[in-house]
């Protein structure tokens, strides 16, 4: 008779609540049986049922196309948004390639037109030809070494001497300073003298060339 009373029950083992154990805590009990509901009622929510509880696949099929549809229109939103963002982001860093480009040839532009009177100088004293000539020519040789040092570094800048006598003059690199008059017609208009040389850095003028223009007369 001990032995019956003791004896446990199978089914009420497999059905008693596991927070009566004193294995689990009643709140997660509750929390694990909620769960599972949700996780039940989500999987039943991906399928379409007759009123007979049967799966209906035409209205399950519809479903699924009409998912397929909006993540299909939400995809390209998104890849719409970031070809966008990838545009203009493409665009700013054109930009300030150009900004930094255009900063760096200032700079380089100030730096050179601060070395423009040096070569004035000696602009000047080579052109009273007869007085150079008379120097000490290893002094005079040496100068005109630190000039062609000069010339070639400029050079290297992409640096140009600009105004020649005889060509014709032309507003945007010459400035004229005085009209000469000729009686030459095919002088007209062309440089008489140079005063003093300009200077262009590519295609940008540095400084105009300033000179004499002849002006035809009869």
């Amino acid at each position: 008779m001990n032995d019956d009373k003791t004896s446990a029950d199978p089914e009420k083992e497999e059905t008693e609540p596991l927070e009566a154990t004193g294995v689990i805590s009643s709140e997660e009990a509750q929390a694990r049986r909620g769960d599972s509901a949700e996780s039940d009622t989500s999987e039943v929510l991906e399928f379409e049922f007759n009123e007979d509880g049967e799966e209906d696949l035409k209205k399950t099929l519809k479903k699924f196309r009409a998912d397929l549809k909006k993540c299909k229109a939400e995809k390209e939103e998104y890849l719409t948004g970031w070809q966008k963002e990838r545009a203009e982001f493409a665009n700013y860093r054109k930009g300030e390639d150009d900004r930094k480009a255009m900063l760096s040839e200032s700079m380089r532009e100030r730096i050179l037109n601060r070395f423009l009177s040096v070569m004035d100088s000696f602009n000047m004293a080579f052109a009273h030809k007869e007085s150079w000539d008379k120097v000490d020519e290893n002094w005079r040789k040496g100068v005109e070494y630190i000039y062609g040092q000069m010339n070639t570094i400029f050079e290297e800048y992409g640096v140009k001497a600009i105004g020649v006598e005889g060509e014709i003059f032309d507003p945007n690199i010459h400035q004229s300073m005085e009209l000469v008059a000729t009686d030459k017609k095919e002088l007209d208009h062309t440089i008489a003298t140079v005063i003093q040389k300009g200077y262009k850095l590519g295609p940008r003028i540095m400084r105009a060339a300033r000179v004499n223009v002849y002006e035809y007369k009869e």
